[in-house]
């Protein structure tokens, strides 16, 4: 169950006139709180205000959205040593019809959710994904934004329904690999990790910005390039990522198999130094 906050006070509905409702005009952060505290705010609440600037909505205050947020995680009801919280900014209500002011002031809402733990064999043993038939479209204005139109997210994401797969890799039109339905995904070959490039379509996540950060400063490059689904024939390993889970090693897509590799492992390893907590085997 979540309980739902705006200006402090707790909410259960959110007016039919809101453009979030109308126009999915808006974004959203989902956070994992780890020990009391929102892990990767920075990288959160900078992805926010570049996507506010994007969709020239005003960007909330952040001490305002650091204090909103401690104030719904203590009125809230999950146990706040382990759960997750997501922050929706709307362009807020406004009058029928597609045009609005150019600088919305925006309606912030915080919600505070129980977090799901991942087994730990998945994250030992690996998991399952699966290649989806939903593309994404390219050249969005929108790119790499978490935006509240998730509409291609939520049909990729239900062709999972009847496969037990843990995740969906979408593609663009081309037919290269962009990310999860939920996750940035990488790619091993050669000891050289790779993770496709969002600069057309797909979700520039802030654990992929953690991994790329962290690995950096410990001397192991990611590149960012490229690869066809066809390719994935020829990669080593694979893995996934985001905010709430960390790092997942990839077993299988179909009837291709990988390794828990040695790369993965010593990613997972620096980023159980490095606050991912999940990681930690």
């Amino acid at each position: 169950m979540a309980n739902w906050f705006c200006n402090n006070e707790p909410v259960e509905h959110v007016s039919i006139s809101d453009r979030a409702f109308q126009y999915g005009d808006g974004l959203f952060e989902t956070i994992a709180i780890r020990e009391h505290k929102p892990r990767l705010w920075e990288y959160h609440v900078q992805r926010l205000a570049k996507g506010c600037a994007r969709l020239r909505i005003s960007m909330p205050d952040e001490d305002d959205l650091l204090q909103n947020l401690h104030d719904a995680l203590r009125q809230g009801r999950a146990a706040t040593a382990y759960c997750m919280a997501k922050i929706i900014v709307s362009s807020g209500a406004g009058l029928r019809g597609y045009g609005r002011n150019v600088a919305a002031e925006p309606a912030v809402f915080f919600g505070v959710f129980e977090a799901t733990r991942q087994p730990q064999e998945f994250y030992r043993d690996g998991v399952n994904i699966v290649l989806c038939k939903t593309h994404l479209a390219t050249k969005s204005v929108t790119a790499g934004l978490k935006t509240l139109n998730r509409l291609e997210q939520v049909l990729a994401r239900s062709e999972l329904t009847d496969s037990g797969a843990f995740e969906g890799l979408t593609l663009d039109a081309d037919g290269n690999v962009i990310c999860g339905t939920m996750s940035n995904v990488f790619f091993v070959a050669n000891n050289k990790i790779i993770t496709p490039s969002l600069d057309d379509c797909g979700v520039e996540g802030v654990m992929r910005r953690h991994i790329m950060t962290t690995l950096s400063e410990h001397e192991l490059a990611v590149d960012i390039g490229t690869l066809h689904s066809t390719d994935l024939q020829d990669v080593d390993e694979v893995f996934v990522a985001n905010s709430q889970f960390g790092v997942m090693p990839v077993k299988s897509c179909g009837d291709l198999k990988w390794p828990v590799g040695g790369v993965t492992q010593k990613v997972m390893s620096i980023l159980a130094d490095n606050g991912v907590v999940e990681c930690g085997l």
